[in-house]
């Protein structure tokens, strides 16, 4: 039945990877099922018959689904199916669409999509890896035009040794989670979170992925060569050539007078005019312009952007290559919030507000993976305003998660541990204006908002962007980019860290790849430029966390007990737990192991439930002396309470050294009296003594 199906087998680090075509999805330009380890992706391209009308881009769509089924769970909810894609199964999008993006033609207006189904997992073999592989093969053999094969890899440190595609165990221990996207010449995407990793170690890790990809790439080729498809032919949606010299030639200088200014503002209204005098002078002799105006004044506006930084060294503020924008940082902007920063760079300005909570106040995972839930969560929102546009704000798109993303994993490794700190803890960065580098930016504002709500950090952390412009074998970078270099050029290598080492690294890329030597010296260029940041910039607006956190945030305190007691604490149904709640204010959160956090919004409320809870759990010591309280008298004895919830009789033979008549000849209710603990009796009932205490 299956004539056409066909297996091709290979070792990817020690773990079988088996590529399976003919069998499925045979309606779609190129399918493949990527069976790595027991991880399953069914990988599917297709692209559409005709180009969309109207649009100066490539309309690609990667979508990384996850399948709950795929890991053995039933979808949590009402309606017990997946939903929106998870944020990991969004930031697996991005991470594929990187590299595949700047290899398919600048001329190709077809819808193209990319469905990389996650069937089965087995944690030990990313189900990422095998998508970005699976969508690699799947277009190389369809008929869809695509300057492919690439390959991809993990890399991990652990002890101290690189270690490509690590396993579940190696990753819970691993200095460095590292995903490289490479073509056989070079390499073209790296995203990368870190434990501080020195720069030459990173480097040393990039590389040694590439040559893994390399091999890698020698069996795609050769299931390409086996039954890859001819590439199919479109009609090019590229500028009329002469229409844009002529035009070109018309407005050169005016255009290259508005953009000669630090100002997108200013930029912006000097572009107006020589927007609308082309479209008077050309529209008659060119009809089709007005529809292509973007594009138009895109591609002149590159032209001079590009040939001021090659031929001149000129950026359009004016800057050197090596010189970073104006900078400013403040922090306690909000007076009622738990820690706020405010990070300027240029017309760049981010603020972001930190937020502290209870433990059980962590964000609840649910995807395919073994992580459960996260105490630290940044959110990040760019709003029209921040770029001069009249929209509404809609929710959190692919880009603004993925900024969030990005600045979540730049901290997480610089946070204190949760038995040093024990709040769940969410960030949100405001981006107020925008003219590039806003990632990074969130990045500078978390640390400065961190530190001012009090938390612990280990070292203070800075991002920071480094470009490239090339021209055939020229290429020359430069630090801290702006919205238009951005916008012009051909990468944004996205470097962030402390000084002693790496905790994240995001590169996009509009060209083929980088060579080593790129590779090295952007890394070199934002250590420089991140260093600038934290000693001249973030510890002159904060030297150090504040000693205590905010006073409108929870105070917390933690506890250990006997994981047998907890029971007791809960009680029947929550109803001890339920009491001190009501009766103190405090939160309380318990884990299994036994260790108790109380969040209160003041430290008397938490000592409270502490003393309650130290109550409960009490169990004193045969022969200890305790100090307790009188609270009731019978003719044979009296009640002492000699710690929270925990009461004794002292028999009225125990009461005195010598005979006692009556026990109101020596104590009365409310008196404080010195007990010895002598046990339990056969009903388990506490006995004291006061004779024996003295």
């Amino acid at each position: 039945m299956f004539e056409n199906y066909r297996v091709f087998e290979y070792t990817l680090a020690g773990r079988p990877l088996k590529i399976e075509t003919g069998k499925m999805a045979g309606l779609a330009n190129g399918s493949c099922l990527v069976r790595y380890g027991e991880t399953a992706v069914l990988c599917c391209a297709t692209a559409s018959a005709r180009p969309r009308d109207g649009i100066d881009f490539l309309p690609l769509s990667v979508d990384f689904e996850e399948r709950l089924y795929a890991a053995g769970k039933i979808p949590g909810g009402y309606l017990k199916r997946e939903g929106r894609p998870s944020e990991k199964a969004i930031l697996a999008s991005r991470v594929i669409d990187r590299p595949i993006r700047p290899l398919f033609p600048k001329d190709l207006r077809n819808d193209v999509n990319l469905s990389l189904t996650v069937m089965s997992v087995d944690h030990d073999c990313s189900p990422e890896i095998a998508a970005m592989i699976g969508a690699s093969i799947a277009l190389s053999i369809s008929d869809i035009p695509w300057n492919g094969p690439i390959g991809g890899v993990f890399m991990g440190l652990v002890d101290g040794e690189l270690v490509v595609n690590p396993t579940e165990a190696q990753r819970a221990k691993s200095d460095l989670d590292l995903t490289v996207a490479a073509s056989m010449e070079k390499v073209v995407m790296i995203e990368a979170g870190a434990n501080e990793v020195e720069d030459d170690k990173m480097f040393e890790a990039i590389m040694m992925a590439h040559d893994e990809i390399k091999k890698l790439l020698v069996f795609i080729n050769e299931i390409i060569a086996a039954i890859g498809k001819p590439k199919f032919a479109y009609p090019s949606c590229e500028l009329d050539h002469d229409m844009f010299d002529k035009i070109f030639a018309h407005c050169e200088k005016d255009l290259m007078f508005a953009l000669d200014t630090d100002d997108k503002s200013v930029r912006d209204e000097r572009i107006k005019p020589i927007y609308d005098n082309i479209v008077e002078t050309f529209s008659e002799e060119y009809p089709e312009l007005p529809g292509q105006m973007e594009e138009l004044l895109y591609k002149m506006q590159k032209v001079i952007v590009r040939r001021w930084l090659l031929e001149d060294g000129k950026r359009v503020d004016g800057r050197r290559l090596d010189q970073i924008r104006p900078l400013n940082a403040e922090v306690g902007l909000l007076p009622r919030v738990h820690g706020s920063g405010m990070f300027t760079r240029g017309q760049t300005q981010v603020i972001t507000i930190a937020t502290l909570g209870t433990l059980g106040e962590a964000q609840m995972l649910d995807g395919i993976d073994n992580e459960t839930e996260k105490r630290y969560m940044h959110h990040y929102n760019m709003p029209g305003f921040s770029t001069g546009e009249a929209k509404s704000s809609r929710s959190p798109g692919r880009r603004e998660i993925g900024h969030g993303a990005l600045a979540e994993r730049s901290l997480v490794p610089v946070l204190p541990s949760v038995e040093e700190f024990p709040y769940a803890m969410r960030l949100v960065s405001e981006v107020v204006s925008s003219n590039g580098s806003t990632s990074q930016a969130s990045v500078c504002g978390s640390t400065l908002a961190l530190m001012d709500a009090g938390v612990p950090i280990k070292a203070p952390v800075a991002g920071i962007s480094c470009g490239l412009i090339t021209q055939g074998e020229r290429w020359m970078t430069m630090i801290d980019i702006q919205g238009l270099e951005d916008f012009y050029g051909d990468m944004d290598f996205k470097v962030a860290g402390t000084h002693k080492g790496i905790t994240s690294i995001q590169m996009d890329l509009k060209i083929d790849g980088l060579t080593p030597e790129i590779i090295k010296e952007a890394l070199e260029v934002t250590h420089k430029g991140r260093d600038y940041i934290i000693d001249d910039i973030i510890l002159k607006a904060i030297e150090k966390p504040r000693d205590d956190v905010s006073a409108y945030a929870p105070k917390m305190l933690t506890m250990h007990i006997n994981p047998d007691k907890i029971r007791e604490v809960i009680g029947s149904g929550g109803k001890v737990i339920q009491k001190i709640v009501a009766d103190t204010g405090a939160k309380i959160d318990i884990e299994d192991d036994g260790t108790i956090y109380i969040a209160a919004v003041n430290r008397d409320s938490a000592y409270a439930a502490k003393t309650i809870i130290d109550g409960i759990v009490f169990e004193p010591e045969v022969g200890a002396i305790y100090e307790g309280k009188v609270t009731r008298i019978i003719p044979i004895g009296a009640f002492v309470e000699f710690a929270p919830g925990k009461e004794g009789m002292v028999h009225i033979s125990k009461l005195d050294n010598k005979r006692t008549e009556k026990v109101e000849d020596v104590v009365a209710v409310g008196d404080t009296v010195r007990v010895k603990y002598l046990g339990t009796d056969e009903k388990n009932r506490m006995n004291l003594s006061m004779r024996d205490a003295k």
